[in-house]
């Protein structure tokens, strides 16, 4: 009983907290479908998680950040704070989770995406782990403007056992 009314409790403080900011930004509100590692829908609307860079789907650890996501999202609600509509559409949002933490942070932490300072000013670095740049060479080469290799990057093209690891997040031994 008394998990119930702590859990209706932060419900309600995280609920507030999205209609106080109603008035100074569009916020939704709702379950997510994550699509990937920085991107999900909530309700119907299609959001760009603000400031971070997570792999593509067919690239290294695309398919662990995907699964990352889900499972902070897995059975909250999640409340988006829209600043800006990017270049393909998607609302440009802060996510947090009913508890106050912000569904960027927690994928930077993890490992599985990288802050963006262009976007973030740095916001998220401090969280990144050790070597996180290096696991996510393509979303780094991205953000250093090496849009081409981030382009041509064909996982079809490589061996099966390194296209295993590269789509499943898996580290050679």
């Amino acid at each position: 009983m008394q998990f119930l009314q702590l859990h209706q409790q932060i419900l309600a403080r995280h609920l507030k907290s999205c209609l106080e900011s109603m008035f100074h930004r569009h916020v939704i509100t709702g379950r997510a479908s994550v699509l990937d590692g920085d991107c999900l829908y909530v309700g119907q609307t299609k959001i760009r998680l603000f400031g971070v860079d997570a792999p593509e789907l067919n690239h290294p650890y695309g398919v662990k950040a995907k699964w990352a996501l889900v499972n902070l999202c897995t059975g909250n609600l999640i409340c988006a704070e829209a600043i800006a509509t990017d270049w393909y559409g998607r609302r440009v949002a802060r996510c947090t989770l009913p508890d106050g933490r912000d569904l960027s942070a927690e994928m930077v932490k993890q490992g599985l995406a990288l802050d963006w300072p262009k976007y973030s000013s740095g916001r998220y670095a401090h969280l990144e782990p050790h070597g996180a740049r290096r696991m996510l060479w393509l979303a780094d080469a991205r953000q250093q403007g090496q849009i081409q290799l981030w382009r041509d990057f064909d996982v079809a093209s490589m061996p099966d056992a390194a296209k295993n690891l590269a789509l499943e997040g898996g580290e050679a031994r």
